[in-house]
């Protein structure tokens, strides 16, 4: 558990350098803005091929079993997303927000390195197909909740070939053929992608740093979807695995998953669409915060 909390630690002290620089005027909102279409553009397309390129792979007949779980529970977390907001005291304006958080977590940016500190190196494949859906799906209903357009849910066909979803596409045939790349495309693909952490986390950071520092607090509305988020959506997923019979190996990974803080896709979304940026640096900040405790105390139920 002590790996576990000093991962978190880590990775929230990153926001913590993106806030004092933004402080210190080496980053600003247009900079941020560059920096996310970098991030999403470049740098996690290589995280996402980077996953599934080291000296071995593991057993492709996992794949489509791990598939159909990150699909089930995507459409558990989505649902939540579409349906909890309703239930809460906020403006329909900002539902959208309120229905990303809860439906996507910092699975790529967070989850890989707390997976491995809880089960393991070679986990952390396992965790990027199950990662699949989150990946294909962010950019589908993640760009609906922050614009405003779920209600029209116009399905934008050019999500099916942006840069993350080939990079997505890529990694599954690497899998299925087991193909092992040279070091002279490995390398390359790994320090780009190496750049998505930092980079996420520091932009979070700047963000923040943006926002008085007496708002960053949030509301109860904010504690209640991190609630929700980290704790009682997991062990949800945790039920349903159980009663499903689902591999435990499988479950344990996917409910750490889907207990991650708030994606950091969502800031990079918000300075996209220029809205709602203080509720999801608010959300970010929070669950990230809590998630120190929160996934420790989760590995319990496992």
């Amino acid at each position: 558990m002590n790996a576990i909390v000093t991962q978190m630690i880590i990775l929230f002290i990153l926001v913590v350098v993106g806030y004092i620089i933004s402080k210190k005027k080496m980053m600003d909102a247009d900079f941020d803005r560059k920096l996310s279409v970098f991030v999403i553009n470049v740098a996690c397309p290589c995280l996402i091929l980077s996953s599934v390129m080291g000296d071995t792979l593991p057993d492709k007949h996992f794949i489509i079993p791990l598939l159909i779980v990150g699909f089930a529970t995507y459409v558990i977390l989505i649902g939540a997303g579409f349906l909890l907001p309703h239930y809460l005291p906020i403006k329909a304006t900002d539902r959208g927000i309120y229905s990303f958080m809860l439906a996507f977590g910092n699975v790529g940016f967070i989850g890989y390195p707390i997976v491995a500190s809880i089960f393991g190196a070679n986990a952390v494949f396992y965790a990027s197909i199950l990662n699949f859906p989150s990946t294909l799906l962010i950019f589908v209903f993640g760009t609906l909740f922050i614009s405003g357009d779920q209600g029209k849910m116009k399905f934008k066909w050019d999500t099916l070939y942006c840069p993350a979803m080939i990079a997505s596409y890529l990694s599954i045939l690497i899998v299925a053929t087991g193909w092992i790349p040279p070091k002279v495309i490995s390398t390359p693909l790994t320090l780009l992608g190496n750049m998505t952490v930092p980079s996420a986390l520091l932009i979070i950071g700047s963000s923040i740093a943006q926002i008085p520092i007496r708002r960053m607090l949030g509301t109860s509305n904010i504690y209640i979807t991190a609630i929700l988020r980290l704790f009682a959506i997991p062990l949800f997923i945790l039920y349903l695995s159980r009663l499903c019979h689902v591999e435990p190996a499988i479950a344990n990974i996917n409910v750490i998953l889907a207990a991650m803080p708030v994606a950091s896709y969502g800031t990079l979304f918000c300075i996209q669409y220029e809205k709602g940026e203080t509720i999801m640096a608010q959300g970010t900040f929070i669950t990230t915060l809590l998630s120190v405790l929160t996934i420790p105390l989760l590995t319990l139920f496992l």
